[in-house]
């Protein structure tokens, strides 16, 4: 899909479809007015009849409109218009998105970006706009052997704003494409079936991205990760015949004596929970649990495509996690990179365990600053739903940059304790720490796990176990957390950073 940035008049504006809002009560945008201007009241009557009472994400689809150069009036309810804010911005496009898809409409204006969003500008809303229109036509159906045949794509999206906004307009209509991009990779990543996905997939789809977008790569294999020492990740991969993998890429986009920013992916392709099995309905969902890894590389990907002055690393413990003769057993210690000793209570806190050893390797890379991602814990679930993602951080100035990222991206997270208190749940009597701390702040302790392994540096911990994924009719990838992860890195690169 193609997107432009123009600012004609509505009623003489050529397309196969115009699209303007209308609030409740039947309050017209200002191009709606004016559509209704030159059509001497005509949409005006048709409101009157009922058709459309201006409720966010209603629709009403109108031809031939008279007096006007279009071929189809789309008019998109609003909500109303002193309540008018991102959310009900982000449903009216939506909502716009899904009904233009419907007409076979080869090209739509949107007359939505002009409209006043409390609180937000007109970079935001561009950039909210394509990444909406790229997931509205974002599929997976290459494993199926018949495909069902699509209306004609929306191919071409112009959005209407000021013209002293163009700049910044263009600015984050491209931020947005490569956002949409990168969580395309993402969702195709965690989609993808467990007997395709597997460790190996991972590492040769880093591989691919990095000749593409000319980074460094760095795979390691298991005898490589044992001689570092990584007993804790490597406990985690020996009851699946896929062998294990550590993945590094490297973005360079300023000089190397800046730090970088070191994101952490965890790139479990498959869980079973191992010994500790997981309950069999829904397991199919513990493909998913890559979807760090995944949102790691979109990120990259989507950070190239911009060609940000900033430097990334990425780094994915890939693995599985399944039960066999020789899967780690509970009540198993093993010796992580650190040299820290870990009681194994449960094979199915196993994300924690390639953590551990992917965060002690990150230190090698002098980091500004470390993220790790992760599909970590249910009670991440429980506490939080499938609204915002868990972060705790060891740092108050990382933690609320990631916080006005959040906001900024429309991809919400929400700060919970990392006090000391919680990590003498984690004590052992037969290893420096358990790997889990019991039913109670079952997310919380997890952190506090990963903590231990994070003290060289600055370090926040995003849990997206409920935000990941979507389960039932909707099933698939939402490619969260890549526009929260880009923001983060477009406002170190452009020092806006909190």
């Amino acid at each position: 899909m193609e997107f432009s940035i123009k600012n004609d008049n509505p009623e003489t504006h050529h397309s196969a479809c115009v699209v303007a809002g209308v609030f409740e009560s039947h309050k017209l945008t200002a191009a709606a007015e004016a559509l209704d201007k030159a059509a001497g009241g005509y949409v005006s009557k048709i409101l009157k009849r009922g058709d459309l009472t201006g409720k966010a994400g209603s629709t009403l689809l109108i031809h031939n409109v008279p007096d006007t150069a279009c071929q189809r009036l789309l008019l998109v309810g609003l909500g109303k218009q002193e309540e008018f804010g991102d959310k009900a911005f982000r449903v009216a496009i939506r909502a716009a998105f899904k009904a233009v898809h419907t007409t076979g409409a080869a090209d739509a204006m949107l007359y939505l970006t002009d409209i006043p969003v409390q609180q937000r500008d007109t970079a935001w809303k561009v950039c909210q706009t394509v990444i909406a229109g790229m997931e509205s036509i974002y599929t997976f159906d290459q494993l199926k052997s018949k495909v069902e045949k699509r209306k004609q794509p929306l191919r071409k999206v112009s959005m209407s704003i000021p013209e002293n906004d163009w700049d910044v307009g263009n600015t984050a209509l491209q931020q947005g494409l490569a956002i949409a991009n990168g969580m395309g990779l993402a969702k195709d990543l965690g989609n993808l079936p467990p007997n395709i996905c597997t460790p190996d997939y991972l590492a040769e789809q880093a591989v691919s991205l990095a000749k593409t977008c000319k980074l460094k790569v760095t795979v390691l294999d298991e005898k490589e990760m044992q001689k570092l020492g990584m007993g804790s990740l490597l406990s985690v991969a020996q009851g699946s015949h896929q062998p294990a993998r550590l993945i590094a890429l490297e973005y360079w986009g300023k000089s190397r004596k800046n730090k970088p920013v070191v994101l952490v992916g965890k790139g479990v392709t498959f869980d079973t929970g191992g010994i500790s099995i997981k309950p069999s309905p829904e397991m199919d969902e513990m493909k998913f649990d890559m979807s760090g890894a995944g949102s790691v590389l979109g990120t990259i990907r989507a950070v190239a495509e911009m060609k940000l002055p900033v430097n990334l690393i990425g780094i994915i413990p890939a693995t599985e996690n399944m039960p066999g003769g020789s899967a780690t057993r509970p009540g198993d210690v093993v010796t992580s990179m650190s040299g820290q000793t870990i009681e194994i209570l449960n094979t199915d806190a196993e994300g924690r365990l390639i953590l551990c050893d992917a965060l002690t390797y990150a230190a090698r890379y002098e980091p500004e600053v470390v993220i790790d991602i992760a599909t970590l814990t249910g009670a991440c679930v429980i506490a939080l739903g499938h609204v915002a993602s868990g972060m705790l951080s060891n740092n108050d100035a990382l933690a609320e940059s990631l916080l006005c990222a959040s906001e900024q991206a429309a991809d919400p997270i929400w700060r919970l304790p990392l006090w000391e208190d919680y990590q003498e749940q984690l004590n052992s009597n037969f290893a420096d720490m358990a790997n889990i701390g019991g039913r109670a702040a079952g997310t919380i302790t997890a952190a506090c796990f990963l903590a231990r392994f994070t003290r060289k540096y600055h370090w926040a911990h995003l849990d997206i176990a409920g935000t990941a994924w979507k389960s039932g009719k909707e099933k698939g990838s939402t490619g969260r957390p890549v526009p929260l992860l880009v923001r983060f890195l477009i406002d170190r690169a452009t020092g806006k950073a909190a």
